[in-house]
């Protein structure tokens, strides 16, 4: 069965009051907690932010390491959720349903 990345975008600017994110994250966990029971999750994660990234780019014989992320933008990918599901309808669902939770877009891909 395909597996699909569920990758929540969020923008470089500001976070959410403590008791705002405190009740995101209660929900969030609700949906984990739904996804494992029903046996269609992977794996979920959160990324430190954008700035803590580090691209690295071989070329030949070098290597160059720079901060940041690969592209500029206003908003980067902050998490993710991995998901077994036997059409992209039903990760999409997975995917709406994280999407109303944090009001940030989540993009879905299946793997290769």
């Amino acid at each position: 069965m395909p597996q699909y990345l569920l990758g929540i975008y969020q923008p470089d600017s500001g976070t959410p009051d403590p008791e705002v994110l405190a009740d995101i994250a209660a929900r969030l966990e609700a949906v984990t907690d739904e996804m494992k029971a029903t046996g269609v999750w992977v794996f979920s994660g959160g990324l430190r932010p954008a700035p803590a990234a580090r691209v690295v780019r071989a070329s030949g014989e070098d290597v160059l390491c720079t901060d940041g992320p690969f592209a500029e933008g206003k908003e980067h990918l902050g998490g993710f959720t991995i998901v077994i599901a036997p059409a992209p309808e039903v990760a999409a669902e997975w995917a709406r349903r994280i999407s109303a939770i944090t009001t940030l877009p989540v993009e879905v891909r299946e793997f290769h």
